[in-house]
């Protein structure tokens, strides 16, 4: 898979790369943020319709999320983010999204730096741009995609252009899972206060339950694969649920540092993230999981595993030609994995790259064996969650909480 970073100039405009003449080029578009179900479904169809024609399978991946930029910039007066402001609602980073998009078989990526300038240009322009510079011989979406100015480029809109048209396909794919779900809106973390895993506040209910439990918690209808449902069911400890949509365990990343160390006092000694996380963190409390080592945070040059990457952007009016390989020393073998007690805490102290409080992370890995993982970077995966965070009346009802909570974890990951 070959990866191309492109960055608008100032007025929005990007250089696009030109593939081969002879070939036309299959294309999606989007955030995929968490490449949930929905993501998987358009991709796939995207790989396999370019496999019928003969053509490229490329997909436009936005970075930072729209969501995020524009949100940004309505508390900070139009300015957009900076590569110093962390994401912290991004269910996955833009590496774990293009190593997912590798697995599925995809030729090209384009990752297009999203800023506002690029945001103004109207979806016609945008368009016509993707068939003149790209090939685009169809166009891949999903039921509520909307792209260009004012998101005005919905799928009616694109299917009427395409009609009128001729120069490309529009191909819609059912990408919104079983049903509809209700989220309330603005939405907060919230820990569960019962120890398991907890349970749809709505299973089992009536029509009329859940239209005053809409009513009372401001809720709207959404489509069950969405990041946004994932998000939401992660901040309610709701794993299992989340893993369903995503189709893989949820995973964070991190270098590991050294901690307080407190854990090691009573026999709990536990691997620390730091401050700089990727993946959305969820809400407070005790998970069973695992803890994969990526190897020395040193060896990896955070752009992913894949066969080759082009940097190009268009203010520089440089051609996009350097390639090199993006292979790193854990992508040449298994990583390691252990099942994982994993407890999450929120700090009082502020945070300036996320504006949010400092998160805790910690894991205890189930093994015999002494782990020396500092400097590593690693991915914490979520199975389950076991109980919500408590004070225990001394360090012997800690411990022994702690064993239960080991012998747990290693049922769910059995």
């Amino acid at each position: 898979m070959e990866i191309t970073y492109l960055t608008p100039d100032e007025h929005g405009e990007v250089e696009w790369p030109s593939f081969d003449n002879d070939r036309k080029a299959v294309v999606t578009l989007g955030a995929f943020d968490g490449m949930h179900r929905g993501h998987q479904a358009v991709i796939r169809r995207t790989v396999e319709l370019a496999r019928q024609h003969g053509a490229f399978s490329v997909v436009i991946l936005f970075d930072p999320r729209p969501a995020f930029v524009h949100g940004w910039a309505a508390k900070h007066d139009g300015k957009e983010p900076t590569a110093a402001n962390i994401d912290a609602e991004a269910l996955t980073s833009a590496h774990e999204r293009l190593r997912r998009m590798e697995q599925l078989g995809v030729d090209h990526v384009l990752v297009v730096r999203y800023t506002l300038a690029f945001a103004s240009k109207s979806y016609i322009f945008f368009l016509g741009r993707l068939t003149g510079k790209l090939g685009m011989r169809t166009l891949v979406l999903g039921q509520d995609a909307a792209m260009g100015k004012g998101r005005e480029g919905d799928v009616a809109h694109i299917a009427n252009l395409a009609a009128a048209t001729g120069v490309f396909e529009l191909d819609v794919v059912d990408d919104r899972g079983p049903g509809e779900v209700r989220i309330p809106r603005d939405f907060k973390p919230e820990m569960p206060e019962q120890w398991g895993e907890p349970h749809d506040p709505l299973a089992g209910a009536t029509k009329a339950e859940r239209r005053a439990w809409s009513k009372k918690h401001q809720a709207r209808a959404m489509r069950a694969w969405s990041s946004t449902n994932v998000r939401y069911l992660l901040a309610h400890g709701r794993i299992q649920d989340a893993n369903a949509i995503l189709g893989e365990p949820h995973g964070i990343e991190g270098v590991v540092v050294h901690g307080e160390e407190r854990g090691r006092t009573i026999g709990f000694p536990t691997a620390n993230l730091g401050t700089d996380v990727e993946g959305y963190i969820p809400v407070d409390g005790v998970y069973a999981g695992w803890l994969v080592d990526l190897g020395p945070a040193s060896t990896q040059d955070g752009q992913g595993s894949v066969s080759s990457e082009v940097q190009s952007e268009s203010q520089s009016n440089m051609p996009a030609g350097r390639e090199e390989s993006a292979d790193c020393d854990a992508a040449s073998r298994e990583p390691l994995r252990w099942p994982a007690a994993i407890s999450i805490g929120t700090k009082p102290t502020f945070s300036e790259k996320t504006g949010l409080h400092e998160r805790v992370v910690e894991s205890y890995c189930i093994t015999d064996d002494w782990l020396e993982l500092y400097g590593h970077k690693v991915r914490v995966e979520f199975t389950g969650f076991l109980r919500p965070q408590v004070k225990f009346d001394g360090p012997d009802a800690l411990v022994d909480e702690l064993k239960r909570n080991v012998e747990e974890t290693r049922r769910l990951t059995a």
